[in-house]
């Protein structure tokens, strides 16, 4: 037990939650529980997860946002190799932080879990050279359930870290690149989402 550190209501929204575990270290390498589900009750977070993902990505890419609308998602997320930029968008029409954004940066070195509840719209942008990305759902995939906010919409204005360009009224790539002149790159799908006035809500 007590193997996590968990901060809650990041941002000020509440549910989400940055977790740290405990590494144990020494001059073999490391050893740490990913996921430990005592631990988590015993920090007042009880969701089943049913569902391993892992996804692979390189520099530049930014996959998002998303969620399901009618079988929405909690994620558990966390970057075993490389490093991301992790926002989430808040849907959920009854919260006080309704339309507030928030970010966090994972990566193999940090080791930091983000936890996201139902009703928030999820991305990320990898800024290592790759980047391997793992989440825990705890609901399957429902491919004709999704749906996706534009990732650029400035009036979330999500503050992508080493991020330039200029909106130019879409959520196109184009125009759009990385600090070292890395250009992002989009699914087909990421670029044609709406804005956050038109989007689904929770």
């Amino acid at each position: 037990m007590g193997q996590i550190n968990v901060e809650k209501n990041v941002g000020g929204i509440e549910g989400l939650c940055v977790i740290k575990p405990a590494v144990h270290g020494d001059d073999r390498g490391y050893f740490m529980e990913t996921y430990n589900e005592n631990d988590m009750k015993e920090a007042g977070i009880d969701v089943k997860f049913v569902q391993d993902n892992q996804s692979m990505s390189t520099k530049g890419v930014l996959r998002g946002l998303h969620f399901q609308k009618h079988f929405p998602q909690c994620k558990l997320v966390r970057a075993v190799r490389g490093t991301v930029f992790d926002a989430v968008v808040d849907l959920r029409q009854d919260s006080k932080t309704y339309g507030k954004w928030y970010g966090v940066t994972l990566s193999a070195e940090n080791k930091k879990q983000f936890l996201i509840p139902e009703g928030f719209a999820h991305g990320f942008l990898v800024l290592s050279d790759e980047a391997e990305f793992c989440y825990k759902v705890n609901d399957f995939w429902h491919p004709n359930d999704e749906g996706g906010m534009a990732w650029n919409d400035p009036e979330i204005g999500i503050e992508w870290p080493e991020l330039v360009g200029d909106y130019n009224g879409t959520p196109s790539a184009e125009g759009y690149a990385l600090e070292d002149g890395t250009k992002i790159t989009l699914s087909e799908k990421d670029q044609k989402w709406l804005g956050f006035k038109d989007t689904f809500k929770f």
